[in-house]
């Protein structure tokens, strides 16, 4: 009978024989996890159990079900979750949140202005234009807009007229005061061109547009009808110099939270509208 006839040679004890079993087999190294805070582990040796509170220059702090912060060395293997070893690692660093400009969108690094387009954004007055500088430069530098001053009003078709507007060329016009009724929205009401769109905000001046809290007032004071605005806010705020207190007003604005939604949504329609490819 040959070796290969010798069924007992054959099945599961044919081949080489492993004397030594599993004492030269090298063990698996235990899981490597993020010593996040509040994360439940055990401190093997100790059997302290508790969760993570901070982890630092080699130590985690675990705070165990009394409320006590035990100092303890990062060590592999140290630590179980469960039933499993783990080895206690540093967490990782969480990634910059990516910049934003005071109007909220992603700031773009070393973005540099964009040649001019030939649309517009018309604004009424001074202050209306340095607001939106202020909340919406970089996107309107990025997207090579340019706001000019309208100059009040009255003489809108006039001006529409002047610019003239077509395709790759529009006209988006931001108007105090607009409102059913007031002089703002009939004059809006005789716009009607497609290269042209119209929107403003509710207020009787841009000042209200800025929410009372940035500025640090309670509320924008009441004026009598027939009284000019700005000279009445500033009477009742006890402002003996309107210019500074703009400035104050100006400089209060960090973001376009700082401001009312209305006229957020106004400047965005704008934006969208001149930018928008035709």
């Amino acid at each position: 009978m040959t070796p290969d006839d010798r069924p007992y040679l054959r099945g599961i004890l044919s081949g080489p024989l492993d004397l030594d079993g599993s004492a030269n087999r090298v063990p698996k190294p235990p899981r490597r996890v993020e010593a996040t805070p509040g994360l439940r582990v055990t401190v093997r040796a100790t059997r302290l159990s508790g969760v993570v509170v901070s982890c630092a220059k080699g130590m985690v702090v675990v705070r165990d079900d009394e409320g006590r912060d035990r100092p303890v060395r990062l060590v592999d293997g140290a630590f179980a979750i469960g039933s499993e070893r783990v080895s206690l690692v540093a967490p990782r660093a969480a990634p910059a949140a990516a910049a934003r400009t005071a109007s909220g969108s992603v700031a773009v690094p070393g973005a540099v202005a964009r040649v001019a387009r030939a649309s517009r954004i018309l604004v009424e007055g001074r202050h209306d234009a340095e607001l939106v500088e202020k909340v919406w430069g970089d996107d309107l530098r990025v997207e090579g807009v340019v706001v000019e001053l309208l100059d009040g009003a009255d003489h809108l078709d006039e001006v529409v007229r002047g610019f003239g507007p077509r395709p790759r060329r529009r006209l988006g016009i931001l108007l105090d005061h607009l409102v059913t009724d007031s002089k703002e929205s009939r004059l809006a009401a005789g716009i009607d061109h497609p290269d042209v769109l119209v929107t403003g905000h509710p207020y009787v001046d841009i000042w209200a547009a800025v929410k009372p809290k940035a500025v640090g007032i309670p509320a924008w004071p009441d004026v009598p009808k027939g009284q000019p605005w700005k000279d009445g806010v500033c009477t009742a705020l006890g402002v003996d110099d309107p210019r500074r207190f703009w400035a104050q007003i100006l400089g209060s604005i960090s973001t376009y939270a700082d401001l009312e939604a209305p006229l957020v949504g106004a400047v965005e329609q704008l934006i969208d509208f001149v930018t928008e490819p035709t």
